[in-house]
């Protein structure tokens, strides 16, 4: 029979493997043992449509949301697309969509988290669909498409 300290331990490495993966499971020497080549590494791609223009933004993991910058879209909008995680594996993909042409600009109107486990798919829009986002004034419109996948899909 094993200690209780054994069992914790047992159990929360299942536990970590089940939600995190079992590179973020297997601790340092597994994960440099799995390291991903660069191709391979996540790669969100999004495609924003405003009034005839339209823009790709990708965006790579970090560690730290607040280093990602938004991407102005016309004079209207700004979006921001944060990936946080690391090279091996994704926590999070966070988008946001800010109104330019109101009082106290930016404002935020729109705001999206997507959590493991992710849809599968490497055309856009295969993670978050067609999202339609208007602004307060004059009822303006952004539409945008994102999908998850590798360096390599791109």
């Amino acid at each position: 029979m094993q200690t209780p300290s054994l069992q914790h331990a047992a159990r929360a490495a299942f536990i970590a493997r089940w939600v995190c993966g079992s590179v973020a499971a297997t601790g340092l020497a597994g994960a440099a043992a799995q390291t991903r080549p660069a191709t391979e590494s996540p790669l969100l791609r999004c495609e924003l449509r405003y009034v005839s223009t339209t823009m790709q933004v990708e965006a790579r993991p970090v560690a730290d949301p607040y280093t990602v910058a938004a991407q102005d879209v016309g004079t209207r909008f700004r979006f921001k697309a944060v990936v946080l995680g690391t090279p091996e594996r994704v926590d999070s993909v966070s988008l946001y969509a800010y109104d330019m042409a109101v009082a106290n600009a930016p404002v935020l109107i729109h705001e999206v988290v997507h959590r493991p486990p992710f849809p599968p798919g490497t055309a856009i829009p295969a993670l978050t669909g067609w999202n339609h986002v208007y602004s307060s004034r004059l009822g303006r419109e952004l539409v945008y498409g994102c999908a998850l996948g590798t360096e390599a899909a791109r």
